[in-house]
């Protein structure tokens, strides 16, 4: 199947799908969309070993996209810079000391802590994977996801601050947890016994630091360039140049694309274009990018439920998708309390609140790309299957439940007071 007939299908089917919760199911954006996704894989899947010609079309479609690809080299940076340009940094700035702590700190303890729980699981179950396998695991699914919990937000009742926190947190934490995937990735790749702890140091922080710089850089040029022009077709074509050379140069200099498109979202979204009052350029601007994101979003969650049509045999993980959900819980939990025992004056820190992160800290396209992304190997379905029942699990049970979990914890705080 050509590019432009699957781009067409893909679109297509996500209108189709957005119209359907819309209309008749009426569940929060992104839940609804994922699933109704997944229920109709369900359904072409059992359709396709009846008869393959009525569900030829999704099937082929499930089967020609490159999800980790795109998610990764294509659509990772759009979000990311839409997310971050559309930030409200002055919050951003007051959080900024838990934001960066969660963004860091926790994604590896996170890691950490999931990869020892599940290491310490697979052997109750006498299923034998590397510990090292199950670090790499960690490393892709402790990242909370900038555009499901975006969207998960949007329709909650977080307190002001939290939301700022945990939206801030998803958008560095992408960037860490990918780095650490990648050196993880590395560290197997060479064996352990071959482990360079400088070159492996020295790879962290050109993708860490190197993303960051690139980004800034980029987007100071970019700002320039639209606040010397009041045309705002130029305008928005500049800002779609930005995403993509920040994509392509992150690519071919191997820094990181997701800390480069934060870093240039943040820059020029915290400073206006407005050559002339009149004409209101960054407002537009903001607009343009929140229509991209949510356009963007509705594609990617389509795509996580296409991909059920080429995971035949998650049936049978199921046990060991039902363990990770609880480590991951349990991971996020830990590498939340212990960060924030040291930041409670800076946050109102109690067991209400680290529920409430917890809880909040959804999964979404990025770590099912990055599973999707190993090597052929033993282990490879373990850890794919794994990441698709966290990543659904969170979206869909998480996300629903989130805000009478909200309730409950203010209505324990509130007599209290």
């Amino acid at each position: 199947m050509g590019l432009f007939p699957i781009i067409a299908l893909l679109v297509i089917v996500s209108a189709i799908y957005s119209y359907l919760n819309a209309r008749f199911i009426k569940l929060p954006g992104t839940i609804g969309i994922i699933t109704i996704a997944i229920a109709v894989s369900v359904i072409t899947i059992a359709v396709d070993k009846l008869d393959p010609d009525v569900a030829r079309y999704l099937t082929v479609l499930a089967k020609n996209i490159n999800f980790s690809g795109t998610v990764l080299d294509i659509m990772l940076g759009f979000l990311l810079f839409a997310g971050s340009f559309n930030s409200n940094t002055k919050r951003l700035r007051r959080e900024l000391r838990p934001v960066m702590v969660l963004s860091t700190l926790s994604v590896i303890l996170s890691t950490a802590a999931f990869g020892a729980l599940f290491y310490g699981a697979a052997l109750l179950l006498h299923i034998h994977i590397p510990l090292i396998y199950c670090f790499l695991f960690g490393a892709l699914i402790s990242p909370t996801d900038p555009v499901a919990v975006g969207a998960i937000i949007k329709t909650s009742k977080l307190p002001q601050n939290i939301a700022t926190i945990i939206s801030g947190e998803s958008l560095f934490n992408d960037g860490v947890g990918l780095v650490l995937f990648i050196t993880l990735l590395e560290i197997i790749d060479s064996g352990i016994n071959h482990l360079i702890i400088a070159k492996t140091a020295i790879l962290f922080v050109r993708e860490v630091f190197g993303g960051i710089a690139l980004g800034v850089v980029l987007g100071f040029i970019a700002f320039r360039l639209m606040k010397s022009i009041n045309d705002f077709q130029t305008i928005v074509l500049v800002s779609l140049s930005l995403v993509m050379s920040i994509s392509v140069l992150a690519a071919y200099l191997h820094l990181s694309i997701p800390l480069a498109a934060v870093s240039a979202g943040l820059f020029t979204g915290n400073r206006t274009i407005n050559a002339d009052i009149k004409e209101h350029s960054h407002e537009q601007l903001e607009k343009f990018w929140q229509l991209i994101d949510e356009m963007l979003n509705t594609v990617l969650f389509v795509m996580i439920g296409l991909q059920m049509v080429n995971l035949p045999y998650i049936t049978n993980y199921w046990i060991e998708g039902g363990i990770a959900i609880v480590l991951i819980l349990i991971a996020r939990w830990c590498s939340i309390f212990i960060p924030l025992i040291f930041l409670r004056r800076s946050l109102d820190v109690n067991f209400s609140n680290i529920n409430i992160l917890t809880w909040a800290g959804v999964r979404g396209g990025i770590s099912i790309a990055l599973a999707l992304s190993l090597p052929f190997g033993p282990y490879r379905h373990i850890i794919l299957c794994g990441s698709y029942f966290i990543v659904i699990f969170s979206i869909v049970i998480q996300g629903l439940t989130l805000n009478g979990l909200i309730n409950r914890s203010l209505n324990k705080v509130k007599p209290g007071a």
